[in-house]
């Protein structure tokens, strides 16, 4: 096999691989059970290197990492917020830098991932959006944020409640294939073992794609970042949305296949005096009309260079019980705010 990588691509790694492409690597003169115990190792045990694969032999091993980088991403540094919250700084293989996000509670794990370093999606209220999108992740580089996390916290599916949401770094949508691939991995039985209904896509409204998730078989619970109860408002605060209009979402939304077990999420960005009135709630509530769904409504997370202010305590109440009255509605608890871990907040900020 020819192991030489082009100029600008990145090296291959084991993390990412299924076992039909670890095979491969290893070669016909390996037996089949061999991809199956590294497959293992990586995902279910969570190696942290070759090193730990001891099931090898040592010269299939150490043949292996001659030529297969392991793929883990290292974490550069680590913030502590005061309510439990972490947030890591990941070094990937190129140097480039991608967060990744911890919020443990009584009953469960919920990590909070990104599936590219930067964002295209200029929303106005959202410090990620200030960086620009520098390039996509692999599906191993997507997995391997939930993997490394797992391992540094001892965080096992099987034993406790783990939720990964795809609403880090990123718009998933624009991202799919390695999306995609890197839910396969989290929810095979024989690695990670995490359900399907545990994971979480977060977009801002790439229409074609929607539709393109629905039809994977395998595929995380959708969630839609509205923010805006008419077109004008949400084209000024999401300028997505001047090429996927409000009505179109909300036509694709409701021709998304939704399992049995599911429902769609809206998730409401509140900002104080913009889109945050009870008639913007009213209006919300007969654009959502008829649609299996639930909202979660987020108080604006705050950040350097962002135009907009956090609404008080009272009008996000209001805004809620508006909402409740036609369905399910929920205020989503600010986590690590003091250590810029909050929703909309990840922009690389160092020495919180």
């Amino acid at each position: 096999m020819n192991t030489a990588t082009p100029a600008g691509q990145l090296p291959p790694a084991l993390i990412g691989m299924d076992t039909g492409e670890i095979q491969q690597w290893i070669g016909p003169d390996q037996p089949a059970f061999r991809a199956c115990q590294i497959y293992e190792a990586a995902y279910r045990q969570r190696a942290a290197g070759w090193d730990q694969i001891t099931v090898l032999p040592a010269q299939v091993r150490g043949g292996l990492s001659a030529r297969l980088a392991f793929g883990l991403p290292e974490a550069a540094a680590e913030y502590k917020s005061a309510d439990g919250t972490r947030r890591y700084l990941l070094r990937l293989a190129d140097g480039r830098t991608v967060e990744t996000v911890l919020m443990p509670e009584e009953q469960r794990d919920t990590i909070c991932i990104s599936s590219q370093v930067g964002c295209p999606v200029d929303c106005r209220f959202c410090l990620t959006a200030l960086m620009g999108l520098e390039r996509n992740l692999t599906a191993g580089e997507i997995a391997g944020q939930v993997l490394l996390l797992a391992r540094l916290h001892g965080l096992d599916p099987a034993a406790r409640q783990l939720n990964v949401v795809m609403m880090g770094q990123g718009e998933p949508l624009l991202n799919l294939a390695n999306v995609l691939k890197a839910t396969r991995l989290l929810t095979d039985p024989r690695g990670v073992g995490m359900s399907e209904r545990r994971i979480t896509l977060s977009t801002s409204g790439i229409i074609p794609r929607i539709a393109d998730l629905g039809q994977s078989p395998v595929r995380p619970k959708l969630a839609i970042s509205l923010n805006a109860s008419t077109e004008e408002q949400r084209r000024e605060l999401m300028p997505i949305t001047r090429k996927y209009h409000l009505r179109d979402l909300i036509d694709a939304c409701r021709a998304y296949p939704l399992r049995p077990w599911e429902k769609l999420t809206f998730e409401y960005v509140l900002l104080g005096g913009v889109n945050d009135t009870d008639a913007d709630a009213r209006r919300v509530v007969r654009l959502l009309a008829n649609l299996n769904a639930k909202v979660n409504l987020i108080a604006l997370n705050p950040g350097p260079g962002i135009p907009y202010a956090t609404p008080g305590a009272a009008r996000v109440d209001s805004f809620r019980e508006i909402i409740s009255k036609s369905m399910p509605c929920m205020v989503r608890k600010p986590r690590g705010r003091d250590i810029f871990a909050a929703c909309g907040q990840l922009q690389r900020i160092e020495g919180c």
